[in-house]
């Protein structure tokens, strides 16, 4: 359960603390009015082996917390474009952090909320230092609501400041421009990743406000012909908060691509030619919402063939009626639309995440328009003339390898007395519990080619994401049930505890082969609540 849930008058009396909803300040680029056309989010892409971008995150308050990645194109300011790259690109990624919204505190301060990363003396700055080289972000800092950085999610890239860091990395809203630099490796898979703010203790506020886009390695068609020629639509699920304060529990909207999909205001829109057949790379980017997304036409569920997940080909192939994506999960499908004139709708089709989790119930996220007026999003070539000549994929054989090293890892809650919050762990079986602070040093130590089987248990009454940084891992068993076709993921769901019988568990071979990942890295749950209030812990990968 969302260890700050509070009773709907304490939210009442929070609310009314903060004032009636500011007017759209202009901080953040206009969002979609309910009902519109569901476009596509704008589309960079690198140029002779190089995608150079410069976004600034600001913050406001419009109705709900708007946190947004400013690009400026031709025709103006635009949030969160997707970024293409091809295996080998280099990413220059120049990010200016210009957050001006500060929370009040939660009633009873978060234990994870002590002993971050090097603090330094910076929390308040005057304005009049803005642009000035006030501290290194590569070695901590404040790590205040307005402090951020950048992960990018599914990147089997190093975990070193300027790539793919998030414990020391602290960029201030008084610091310059902070340059993320680094190079998709030539043997990373093609398919949907995605970057969001990883600041501990922040992420799940910035998340909330929207700040998180697509990042995709361009290639599917060569892997997967049947996408050639297909039109690609990008679709990025998100959650947005009555109450813009992480800590308050409370009701929330979906939107898609920004745009609010929630009774009774109207649905977002997605028009089709007729009977076509597209392409979807679709996001789960909220912060703690499972889904379970179909397509239907009238009461039947379409459907669906699978092309990857988590940005990985799949081995075979696979035609389904219903996808479930954990928050951070993703899924790239092959969608078929409606004849002219019949009612169909994109839907979440509800979740349970046991006794005590939060409600992820059904709804409508688009109306399905067929339409021979429908403008179809660009099409795929045939095939990528820039994806390179075939090399060994990145995790090849790893079904084959065997195992250097078993855990046991748990995800556990405890509540402080009758009514005191919730502290969420996760921890290596052996190891005394406790919630995440930056200085412990790291709950596990391996090595450059290590393989290792982990066994990662649920021990509470709700469905818990298990994510780990750098690599990919090979999901291969449920509760002790081997999976027919293993597939390799980054995020996973790991089933909540009825409160009787055994835990139930995942089985995930992860691999440490590759050296590019040498370093200290995170995994954690991706209810993001849950990992800001503890439930994460380090892994050094030492070289070999």
């Amino acid at each position: 359960m969302d260890s700050y849930r509070i009773s709907a008058l304490a939210l009442l009396i929070c609310s009314a603390c903060l004032g009636s909803p500011l007017a759209h300040g202009g901080a953040c680029p206009a969002r979609p009015a309910p009902g519109s056309v569901v476009n596509n989010p704008l589309a960079l892409y690198s140029a002779s082996g190089v995608l150079t971008a410069a976004f600034t995150l600001r913050s406001e308050v419009a109705g709900y917390l708007e946190e947004c990645y400013i690009y400026q194109s031709s025709s103006g300011a635009v949030e969160a474009p997707t970024l293409h790259l091809n295996p080998g690109d280099e990413l220059a990624l120049s990010l200016t952090n210009r957050l001006t919204y500060l929370p009040p505190p939660p009633p009873t301060k978060r234990a994870a909320m002590t002993g971050m990363a090097k603090m330094s003396n910076m929390a308040k700055m005057p304005a009049t230092s803005q642009g000035t080289a006030t501290h290194d972000p590569c070695d901590g800092g404040t790590m205040v609501a307005t402090s951020t950085n950048i992960h990018f999610h599914g990147l089997n890239i190093p975990p070193v400041c300027h790539e793919d860091e998030i414990l020391n990395t602290d960029i201030e809203n008084t610091d310059p421009a902070f340059q993320y630099q680094f190079r998709i490796p030539k043997n990373d898979s093609p398919g949907m990743y995605w970057y969001h703010p990883h600041l501990h203790g922040e992420t799940t506020l910035q998340v909330n406000g929207g700040a998180a886009g697509a990042l995709i390695v361009d290639g599917m068609q060569n892997v997967k012909p049947q996408v050639g020629g297909l039109p690609e639509r990008v679709l990025i699920i998100r959650q947005q908060f009555t109450n813009p304060n992480s800590w308050v529990a409370g009701p929330y909207q979906l939107t898609l691509n920004y745009q609010p999909a929630a009774s009774p205001l109207p649905s977002p829109v997605i028009q089709m030619q007729p009977g076509v057949q597209e392409f979807w790379r679709v996001a789960n980017a909220s912060s703690q919402a499972f889904l379970n997304l179909a397509v239907s036409f009238g009461d039947t569920q379409q459907p669906l063939e699978i092309i990857a997940l988590d940005g990985v080909p799949v081995t075979s192939s696979s035609t389904v009626t219903s996808i479930a994506l954990p928050p951070a999960g993703r899924a790239e499908f092959i969608v078929t639309a409606p004849p002219a004139g019949q009612a169909a709708i994109f839907q979440q089709l509800g979740f349970d995440t046991g006794p005590i989790g939060n409600p992820n119930g059904a709804q409508a996220l688009a109306v399905i328009q067929a339409t021979s007026s429908a403008i179809e999003p660009p099409a795929l070539p045939a095939t990528h003339p820039k994806a390179g000549a075939a090399v060994p994929q990145r995790f090849a054989g790893l079904i084959a390898q065997t195992p250097t090293a078993r855990r046991k890892i748990y995800f556990a809650e405890a509540t402080n007395g009758t009514n005191g919050p919730t502290e969420f762990f996760i921890t290596v079986d052996g190891q005394t519990p406790k919630v995440f602070s930056m200085p412990d040093p790291p709950a596990i130590t391996t090595t450059v080619g290590a393989v290792e089987d982990w066994n990662v248990e649920n021990r509470t009454g709700e469905t818990h994401a298990f994510h780990i940084h750098q690599i990919h891992f090979l999901f291969m068993a449920v509760n002790g049930v081997a999976q027919a076709d293993p597939q390799l993921r980054d995020t996973v769901v790991v089933p909540a505890w009825s409160g009787t019988g055994p835990y139930p568990s995942v089985s995930l071979r992860m691999d440490f082969r590759d050296p590019e990942i040498a370093g200290t890295f995170v995994f954690h749950c991706h209810v993001l609540d849950h990992e800001d209030a503890g439930m994460m812990q380090k892994i050094q990968v030492n070289p070999k």
